[in-house]
């Protein structure tokens, strides 16, 4: 039976090589919630042949708070319109997969941007807003999440953002500035375990956020990391529970804020990866269900 709170939701980057298809059977087979999925695998699906009218059918009866991933939000010139096109097309691809909103991350997403010398290294590599202050980065990205938080309106759709951590603007006091900057009622954020400890911030900061601006969670591990710019390639593969993060902590922190909204299982272990998704997705789901009872 469906959980009518704290939703225990099947993220698609469990079972990554899959299709959406495999993913699908994967959520029902094992009573999750709901799926978090990428518009790269719904447009996929599409693509193949398989209508707008079929993949209502495959998805009925599920829960897909959102899909992801916009990229790069702060772009940006030329980069901006870029982005505004890409959103457009997110949301045509969650309003057709009857999901209720788009993911939006901000950048840059190549790390070799912070490494010393990077601008003569790799002239042509995207630096996003790193070279601004802080005050002007923040401005600008909140301008472009207001904008895309319109075109999601427009869609009935909402828009959860997430801050990489080795990014500029990546805590959640910087984040939640940016939706005060923003001023959209349809805008939140998505508390990922993961880029919150490397970004800096705690269980005691998650646990003092309001409620009503958390969307969902991702509920997530990691090895350990001692500072720096984190890499996410090699801290976040790891099997979700045999990392350094204590779940409990982190779960508590955010039930201590009274939200009882859905949790997903986002996992980058590549060794899980090349697995069994069955076998992984129903470990995580125990897991889950210890974690975070109803």
């Amino acid at each position: 039976m469906a959980r009518a709170k704290n939703k225990l939701i099947f993220h698609s980057m469990v079972s990554k090589p899959n299709s959406l298809a495999i993913d699908l059977e994967i959520a029902r087979s094992l009573d999750f919630d709901g799926l978090e999925t990428s518009g790269a695998k719904i447009a996929a699906f599409l693509a193949a042949g398989h209508t707008e009218e079929a993949l209502r059918e495959r998805l009925d009866g599920l829960f897909l708070p959102g899909i992801g991933f916009l990229t790069d939000l702060e772009r940006q010139c030329d980069g901006r319109r870029e982005m505004l096109r890409e959103a457009e097309h997110l949301c045509a691809l969650a309003a057709a997969a009857g999901a209720k909103g788009i993911e939006a991350i901000t950048g840059p997403l190549d790390i070799r941007v912070f490494e010393p010398g990077a601008i003569s290294r790799y002239p042509g590599l995207y630096r996003g807003l790193i070279d601004l202050p802080e005050d002007e980065q923040s401005e600008r990205t909140a301008a472009n999440l207001k904008a895309v938080a319109d075109i999601a309106a427009d869609h009935g759709l909402l828009v959860y953002l997430e801050a990489l951590s080795w990014t500029p603007l990546n805590t959640m006091d910087a984040q939640l500035r940016i939706l005060d900057l923003c001023n959209r009622d349809n805008v939140r954020v998505v508390v990922d375990f993961w880029h919150s400890y490397t970004s800096g911030d705690t269980p005691e900061r998650i646990a003092h956020l309001d409620k009503d601006l958390i969307y969902g969670v991702h509920l997530c591990d990691s090895l350990p990391y001692s500072g720096g710019i984190p890499n996410e390639a090699i801290l976040r593969d790891v099997p979700t529970g045999r990392g350094v993060l204590d779940l409990s902590s982190w779960v508590d922190a955010v039930k201590s804020t009274g939200y009882t909204g859905w949790w997903s299982c986002e996992l980058f272990c590549n060794r899980q990866h090349q697995d069994n998704s069955f076998a992984v997705a129903r470990d995580l789901k125990i897991l889950m269900e210890r974690l975070i009872p109803e």
